[in-house]
């Protein structure tokens, strides 16, 4: 999928960009290789092909890091809803803003 000079003039409006003519010339290159770039990556077959979770499951299986799950914090709602104008069943009310 190839961009013309008038597709980047389109991009550079609907993105309020203004792009001189050498501009426009070098982003149309850059971007159309790009695309030949995914093309090569389209074309190449992955029928079958096990998605990795993470890159480094190609050379060892990956280990997950996780913490413990303990409570450091402790219920403060009360201490932190106090000076809150406006509090409802533990909840903050804020005025509608939307109708």
């Amino acid at each position: 999928m190839a961009l013309t000079p008038e597709d980047i003039r389109r991009i550079a409006h609907l993105a309020r960009l203004e792009l001189k003519d050498e501009e426009g010339t070098r982003m149309l290159g850059q971007i159309n290789s790009f695309f030949e770039i995914v093309e090569q990556i389209s074309a190449v077959n992955t029928q079958g092909i096990v998605p990795l979770a993470h890159p480094a499951e190609l050379f060892k299986e990956a280990e997950l890091r996780l913490r413990e799950d303990i409570v450091t914090e402790f219920d403060e709602r009360e201490a932190h809803q106090f000076s809150a104008p406006a509090v409802e069943n533990g909840l903050f009310l804020v005025p509608r803003v939307v109708e």
